[in-house]
């Protein structure tokens, strides 16, 4: 099936690249073997419908401000327009802007963005805007999603399940998730039934798909997101599986999201997509959020004491602490319970059910403080973070945006404070240099050491 872009002049004010005009007639063996013969051509853009709630529009007053693009100007369905009211979204971050232009007209895209610069918005607003205003393929089966999300790790997968609930939330749409280390049953049931968007990470979808619980021969869009782990994860082999079984290149949307844009992750990108239109979000604090950064000058032997006290004032309400090593985060766990700081800890020794519960009481605020080591702390979306502390100054300078992006979400103001002692005085430079800025540097307030 050729791939077709429709548009109906949605996007009056967009700039529009690497869409294919024209329609390139199918081979003969391309029309024999296609799967999914009944799926439709992807990406109609059609006319808003009619009124499906009490809801209106109206009730969703966003003035227009120069330079910013609005979730109205992309004239979304109605039911999506209501959630993301709900959510309190108003104006686009620049990665969804970007990438709306391109995704709503059935473009593929390519994106470099990090955490907390709200892709995964980007990506699910496009497939249930599409889901919306396309109907199902005739004699769609069980099992068989119209929109695959890969993700690599089961934080992350149930993230995205839970934001695309939520945006879901006015419709009728179906979404899943399958992924390892949660109930292998309860998910199997969840599968036995028509799903329009299904959310999974590598191994266990594999494992489904060879049992014949899933179908991917009707997946119409394809998300691979944060690329760049699953790589360094050893992952890559699992989705080039996965993928073979979806439909072909041109016969699908597919999107890529990736913190880094290194030759492995383009050449997959080649390999995966079809004339993507490349979004390139550079990794700066000031595209995720609005905070205040301070540096505190401070001996290693004086952290603990200090980190203590910072968290006894009452402002501190919701604080992620990041430490470098497993061990340090055990360690800082067990000096916080001690002065009695209500706090959990986040790294690869927490067991999968114990980090979920973790997440979801963190997010509830039944937990004041969590500490986390990068790698579990990497793919949390938790609105309403107040503060980010660096007990220790990341290795890798990118990793402190990926921090402190915890933070200053949704429009709120963040708070990040960096412990620099003598290990750390080495990384701080090569952090402003990545960050293109100079940190201000102090001693730590009267009374807090």
């Amino acid at each position: 099936m050729a791939r077709e872009n429709w548009y109906n002049g949605a996007l009056c004010h967009a700039s529009i690249h690497n869409t294919d005009e024209t329609a390139q007639p199918m081979s003969e063996s391309e029309q024999t073997t296609a799967p999914a013969q009944n799926r439709k051509p992807k990406r109609r853009r059609r006319k808003p419908r009619r009124r499906q709630s009490s809801w209106d529009i109206r009730q969703f007053q966003v003035p227009a401000v120069a330079g910013k693009w609005r979730f109205h100007d992309f004239d979304l369905p109605l039911p999506l327009m209501r959630a993301i009211h709900a959510q309190g979204f108003e104006y686009c971050t620049p990665i969804q802007a970007e990438a709306l232009t391109h995704t709503l007209l059935g473009g593929d895209v390519v994106g470099k963005a990090q955490t907390g610069t709200g892709k995964t918005a980007a990506f699910l607003i496009s497939i249930l805007a599409y889901f919306l205003e396309e109907e199902a393929p005739d004699g769609q089966k069980p099992g068989a999603p119209r929109a695959l999300i890969i993700a690599p790790t089961r934080e992350l997968a149930l993230q995205i399940e839970k934001d695309a609930k939520e945006l879901a939330r006015f419709t009728n749409l179906n979404v899943a998730s399958v992924v390892g280390g949660m109930d292998y049953q309860k998910q199997r049931e969840g599968l036995g039934k028509k799903l329009d968007l299904l959310v999974a990470t590598p191994g266990r979808l594999l494992d489904f798909h060879q049992k014949r619980d899933v179908d991917l021969t009707q997946v119409e869009v394809l998300v691979l997101d944060e690329a760049d782990r699953m790589l360094s994860m050893g992952f890559i082999p699992d989705v080039k599986r996965i993928i073979r079984h979806t439909p072909k290149t041109e016969e699908r949307q597919t999107f890529l999201f990736s913190a880094t844009f290194t030759d492995d992750i383009l050449n997959l990108a080649e390999q995966w997509t079809q004339e993507p239109a490349h979004v390139d979000i550079e990794v700066t604090v000031d595209n995720a959020a609005d905070i205040d950064q301070r540096v505190y000058l401070v001996g290693d032997d004086d952290k603990e004491r200090l980190l203590v006290k910072l968290l006894q004032q009452e402002s501190f309400d919701r604080v992620m602490v990041f430490g470098n090593r497993r061990d340090l985060v055990r360690k800082l766990d067990g000096l916080l319970r001690k002065a009695d700081i209500n706090v959990a800890m986040l790294s690869g020794d927490v067991p999968q059910n114990q980090r979920i519960r973790t997440l979801e009481q963190f997010r509830e605020g039944e937990i004041q403080v969590l500490v986390a080591t990068d790698v579990a702390g990497r793919g949390i979306h938790i609105e309403d973070v107040s503060h980010v502390i660096n007990y220790t100054l990341p290795e890798d300078p990118e990793d402190y945006v990926h921090r402190i992006g915890r933070t200053g979400r949704a429009g709120a103001k963040g708070v990040s404070i960096s412990f620099v002692g003598e290990e750390d005085a080495f990384s701080l430079p090569e952090i402003e240099r990545f960050i293109n800025d100079k940190l201000p540097c102090e001693h730590p307030p009267e009374g807090l050491l």
